[in-house]
């Protein structure tokens, strides 16, 4: 079967992480907005392992294709 569940996966954690990445840089310096999180910028290292997370399920998959090629 030729359905591989990584690559949606990937592409879903790596399109989100970078909106959210785009959104740390940008709320920066709102002390306001990061109040709750003991002032982290939380959309920023959430994005970041979002990417993190997607590129890894994405490099996986394409090892295990490259794999099954063998």
């Amino acid at each position: 079967m030729g359905l591989d569940i990584k690559i949606p996966i990937g592409l879903m954690f790596g399109i989100f992480g970078i909106i959210l990445t785009i959104l740390g840089i940008v709320t920066n310096g709102d002390t306001e907005l990061y109040e709750q999180s003991l002032g982290h910028n939380i959309n920023l290292w959430s994005g970041l392992f979002m990417i993190i997370f997607g590129a890894f399920m994405l490099l996986t998959s394409t090892l295990v294709k490259k794999k099954k090629e063998e």
